[in-house]
């Protein structure tokens, strides 16, 4: 199979409902020779902060000389994206031969769009000599495609309300799957503290025996005055400080999540990986994440030079941090929003949060089954907010039409929507892949 005819395979399973489960991973994968077992990895879930924790660690661990694998969901504009080596993409020419060979052992047996991703990724991985693997759940974790390694860290970000129809209803049910990827005497790394979420992830952790070390207990970090930031860790994590560091990013929970992957290697030294403080501050300062919180200036085709933000948040936590970090790290004349969301997503939530702080707001589509229609997202707005709205389902109309009104003082807000960030960012500059 080419290329292409991999991906129009990849597409058809786009219409296979998200299916829950390990059987179909673990049948697969016994077939052609386990190959998640050939590869050390470190497994994180959590609701919002996995693409950012494994970006700091590729970017640190990229430093000190190993080569990293990262295998995340979802892309913004090619499915590649998805597979990383250092700063490498898979090539199309690997994904077609490895997506043949998955079809092939699969026969006439079906398994869906992101369990393919998966097969694909840990056949690539397995077979690139690589010393560590990056990996993040796609939806979940007890029961995600993913969840069938052993890995020499565990890791779980923030846990907040997204997924309900797959995950629960309660932030302790939501909780209770993403702490099912917790292993027997596997370290456990969690920035999970909410009151609702801390003590199921304590109680699994304990059943499990693996040690667990929690942010704000046994590692935290400080804002110095001089724009830097600090780590430090009480005696479980070795009794450290580390100073001078500086995030290139500028979510306000961004130095939350790159303190978990600095606790990250604490854990990894133990397993023989060696990283400087050097390695440390040199990696976050090079921090990028694509679609997240993205900051990029690029001149109009009149020749104005516009200012963009790009942010995938769609869940009511993500959107929040959004309009926090809008409000104290960006200074702007007009905020314009061109705004897209899913329509199972808490539409009232985070419209409630964002929409305020908007002067102008273009609701369009992405594309996709699931996406709400302009007309959909206003019907969830106050009436005090509708003046400032105008809906375009067409996703390049609406870009132009922020495009056409904004100014350089302005600043151009992209997000709502993965979906709607990759097409856009693909529009902008182009694909990543």
């Amino acid at each position: 199979m080419t290329y292409k005819e991999v991906l129009a395979h990849l597409d058809a399973l786009q219409m296979h409902k998200i299916k829950l489960g390990l059987e179909a991973m673990q049948s697969f994968l016994a077939k052609v020779g386990r190959p998640e077992t050939r590869v050390p990895c470190v497994h994180i879930a959590g609701t919002n902060g996995k693409g950012s924790v494994c970006a700091a660690l590729s970017e640190i661990l990229g430093r000190a000389g190993y080569r990293v694998g990262v295998y995340t969901s979802p892309h913004l504009s090619s499915v590649r994206e998805r597979f990383r080596i250092g700063d490498n993409y898979i090539s199309e020419k690997e994904f077609a031969e490895l997506g043949t060979q998955i079809c092939e052992v699969l026969g006439k047996d079906q398994i869906t769009y992101f369990e393919f991703t998966t097969a694909l990724g840990f056949l690539w991985f397995a077979k690139s000599d690589i010393d560590l693997l990056l990996l993040e759940t796609g939806l979940g974790g007890r029961l995600d495609a993913t969840n069938v390694v052993t890995p020499l860290v565990s890791v779980i970000t923030s846990v907040s309300l997204d997924h309900e129809a797959y995950l629960g209803n309660t932030l302790a049910e939501i909780s209770g799957e993403k702490a099912g990827i917790i292993k027997k005497g596997v370290p456990v790394i969690s920035a999970a503290i909410n009151k609702e979420v801390a003590p199921v992830v304590e109680r699994v952790a304990k059943e499990n025996n693996a040690p667990l070390y929690v942010y704000r207990q046994d590692f935290d970090y400080k804002i110095n005055g001089n724009k830097t930031w600090s780590w430090t860790c009480g005696s479980r994590l070795g009794s450290r400080e580390i100073t001078g560091l500086h995030c290139r990013q500028t979510s306000l929970v961004q130095q939350e999540n790159e303190s978990l992957a600095i606790a990250v290697l604490q854990l990894l030294e133990k397993q023989d990986f060696v990283i400087s403080r050097e390695n440390i501050r040199d990696g976050l300062a090079a921090v990028t994440w694509p679609g997240r919180m993205e900051y990029f200036e690029k001149e109009f085709a009149t020749g104005k030079k516009l200012r963009y933000l790009l942010d995938g948040a769609h869940n009511y936590e993500g959107v929040r941090n959004l309009s926090q970090t809008l409000s104290s790290q960006f200074h702007y004349k007009s905020l314009i929003g061109v705004w897209g969301s899913m329509a199972d997503k808490d539409l009232s939530g985070t419209l409630g949060s964002i929409v305020p702080l908007l002067d102008t707001c273009i609701f369009t589509q992405p594309i996709g089954e699931r996406s709400a229609t302009p007309e959909y997202i206003v019907s969830f707005l106050d009436d005090a907010y509708k003046e400032k709205v105008e809906c375009l389902t067409d996703m390049e109309e609406a870009l132009s039409g922020a495009q056409n009104m904004a100014d350089s003082e302005d600043l151009i807000l992209i997000g709502g929507s993965l979906y709607l960030v990759g097409a856009m960012r693909q529009l902008l500059l182009g694909d990543l892949a």
